[in-house]
């Protein structure tokens, strides 16, 4: 009998059945969800006036559903969610209930939003987006997209772009053949160069006199959209049988230790090609004085932050020149050579 007990009270505790503590956990009321900037979800509810507060903790268990999963516990009554909202947004909340070591739970909540109207294939697909940092230390920002396969050539879409509580909209669109908006480029925009992996959302809506266009966003980490700028500075000289390079970093707000390299040697004598890694400033190879080399650098983050796209490489560099390895050789073709325009010159005479 009192085996039979001891699993009763422990399935009640698992379960986590209100009357377990002689206490009924209430759900929460009024529960809401706003959409409080592009991309940017406001989740508020208020206690249930009917929950008994005394001697209890009371928190919230709020679990995102859509577009992407997530699930975490705040004392608050609200929380602020960045997703991309083109497809709709979904949430659960519950209250929780702590009384010494015994947590309750209440029944969920569910709040949901709509997705925009419209048919998903007027909205623009293979959006990409990239940065960069400018001699000025702002940001500019380029982003390029192709319009939906059931888009009217009509179709106008429009390029919004937030980062924290800024939003701008696009000036400077690059059109296709039907005159619709498929590039879009800001010289300079409020994204803060020494931040680190702060998101940046793009926003594209469209409009047209024959169909309802279906908005698109996408979140992109700041970093990982950037396209390093070039090393600086490159000199690259030999010192007997080695070639030794030095470079500056790319500009940026960031320290050196941030970056690593590819080094681009192509020998022009044989043909070989190397692109070997490098994560300091400086190098030295031994190379085949008796051959001539091109050489490029490029850069991109290393450890500080998300990588970016690869940089440019850098203008070609000569170094070293084209020798014949034998002494014999050389002579041999020069009495070749003088061979040759002798023969000729004769036949020249003895044909006039």
């Amino acid at each position: 009998m009192m085996r039979v007990f001891l699993i009763l009270l422990w399935t009640m505790v698992q379960q986590n059945i209100p009357q377990a503590a002689g206490v009924k956990v209430f759900p929460p009321v009024n529960f809401t969800l706003t959409v409080s900037s592009l991309a940017q979800v406001l989740l508020h509810w208020e206690p249930n006036p009917n929950q008994e507060q005394k001697n209890y903790t009371i928190r919230y268990d709020v679990k995102i559903l859509s577009p992407v999963p997530e699930e975490y516990d705040t004392k608050k009554t609200h929380s602020i969610r960045t997703a991309a909202l083109h497809n709709g947004f979904s949430a659960h909340v519950r209250t929780l209930l702590f009384h010494n070591d015994l947590q309750m739970r209440s029944d969920w909540v569910k709040e949901n939003l709509p997705p925009p109207p419209g048919d998903p294939e007027t909205s623009v697909t293979n959006l990409s987006c990239v940065t960069r940092i400018t001699i000025s230390s702002t940001v500019s920002l380029h982003c390029s997209w192709l319009p939906g396969q059931e888009a009217p050539e009509d179709t106008k879409y429009s390029l919004f772009y937030r980062y924290e509580t800024y939003t701008e909209e696009c000036q400077d669109y690059i059109k296709d053949k039907w005159n619709r908006n498929t590039e879009c480029r800001f010289s300079v925009t409020h994204i803060d160069p020494e931040e680190v992996d702060k998101l940046v959302v793009i926003h594209i809506n469209g409009s047209s006199k024959y169909a309802a266009i279906k908005p698109f966003q996408q979140l992109f980490n700041q970093n990982a959209i950037e396209k390093v700028n070039v090393p600086r500075n490159v000199t690259v000289f030999l010192e007997q049988n080695d070639l030794l390079a030095t470079w500056e970093k790319p500009i940026s707000p960031f320290p050196k230790e941030c970056f690593e390299y590819e080094f681009y040697l192509f020998n022009l004598k044989s043909g070989n090609k190397q692109i070997l890694k490098i994560s300091s400033n400086d190098f030295r190879l031994q190379i085949d004085v008796t051959s001539r080399y091109s050489i490029q650098i490029r850069a991109n983050h290393r450890i500080c932050r998300a990588r970016g796209f690869w940089s440019d490489w850098s203008e070609i560099i000569y170094v070293g020149q084209n020798k014949l390895e034998n002494p014999v050789t050389w002579i041999l073709t020069v009495l070749c050579v003088f061979t040759c325009c002798t023969f000729l010159l004769v036949a020249i005479i003895c044909k006039m």
